[in-house]
């Protein structure tokens, strides 16, 4: 099966793309289109955490769930928004982790494409969504995908940051080889969890005192 991603993962992942159950996942989202459900984000960026950041430019991983579910959000990048669209619950408190712990005003924009292109991978588990229906597609077989991903990124790489923010990130853990990547966790930044320990957390500091660590250059959270 021929999919369109970013070179070096597509490389890197080929072997996913040729699997009965990669060809079933897009069986299950050409029918669905088939028969007049929206789906997001729109085919074209389903892969755009991809896109964005390279494999050779992995440096963090921050791992969502699903895409958002309502209309003109998803695009492709976990927990972000394209410019113009109102900031979800969770993203207004990411922003306000973020001045808390580093002092950087809340942004204009909620698109986080700046962090990706950084080498922050902003993977959601489940690439795609029915309009209106969150976790709708949460059975179709993208989990096996992006676990194979975090197992590559685990496997041949070191030092890789993991942001694991709630159960179900942290569900993730045991894909990770954590004698050679550093894991940290904190609750989910949705607001029915974000004061039982995502506010505090200060994982961006602390993700770049890591990568200053081990000689890498931090991320510049500030967005414009």
């Amino acid at each position: 099966m021929d999919v369109k991603i970013e070179p070096s993962w597509k490389a890197l992942l080929d072997e996913e793309f040729q699997q009965p159950y990669f060809a079933q996942i897009a069986n299950h989202l050409k029918t669905e289109k088939q028969m007049g459900k929206t789906i997001y984000p729109p085919g074209r960026l389903i892969f755009n955490a991809f896109e964005q950041t390279p494999f050779d430019r992995v440096k963090v991983v921050l791992l969502g769930q699903d895409p958002y579910h309502g209309p003109g959000q998803a695009h492709g990048l976990c927990f972000s928004v394209p410019a113009g669209v109102a900031f979800p619950p969770s993203l207004v408190n990411i922003f306000r982790e973020l001045q808390d712990d580093l002092g950087v005003p809340v942004p204009r924009s909620g698109d986080l494409s700046p962090w990706a292109r950084q080498g922050v991978l902003l993977l959601n588990a489940i690439l795609t969504v029915r309009a209106g229906e969150p976790a709708s597609h949460s059975k179709i077989g993208w989990e096996r995908f992006t676990d194979a991903v975090i197992r590559k990124i685990s496997e041949l790489k070191s030092g890789v940051v993991f942001l694991l923010w709630g159960r179900f990130a942290q569900s993730k853990e045991v894909l990770i080889d954590t004698s050679k990547h550093h894991v940290l966790k904190a609750a989910h930044p949705s607001p029915y969890s974000a004061e039982r320990g995502f506010f505090g957390c200060r994982h961006f500091s602390k993700t770049n005192a890591i990568l200053i660590q081990q000689k890498q250059s931090p991320i510049d959270w500030r967005l414009h």
